[in-house]
């Protein structure tokens, strides 16, 4: 009996919004101490992994992405929506709420 692989759900944001997948912090302080979830910060980090395709000015002209896939960018706090998809924890949120790229 064969089984079907499951195929990956593509994700194509549209206008001036970017796909990040957070980049997971350290669940231990230098210390050692193990942090349960309820005390762990939100992550400010991630990878971009989709991008739209830009702006639409109010005359049509598009205006380009600064950012592109596979970028580490850090964004605000409570920046974006939050969605998981295919069990995978991802953040799409507008290239305005990106504060910079990690280099």
């Amino acid at each position: 009996m064969a089984t079907k692989a499951k195929a990956k759900t593509q994700l194509e944001p549209l206008g001036d919004r970017i796909v990040v997948k957070p980049i997971k912090r350290e669940e231990t302080t230098k210390g050692g101490i193990i942090l349960p979830d309820t005390a762990k910060e939100k992550p400010q980090e991630g990878e971009v992994i989709a991008v739209g395709p830009g702006r639409l000015t109010d005359d049509g002209t598009r205006i380009e992405m600064e950012v592109k896939k596979g970028d580490k960018v850090m964004y605000a706090k409570y920046a974006g929506t939050e969605i998981k998809l295919d069990d995978e924890e991802l953040l799409i949120l507008r290239e305005s709420d990106v504060l910079a790229r990690v280099t």
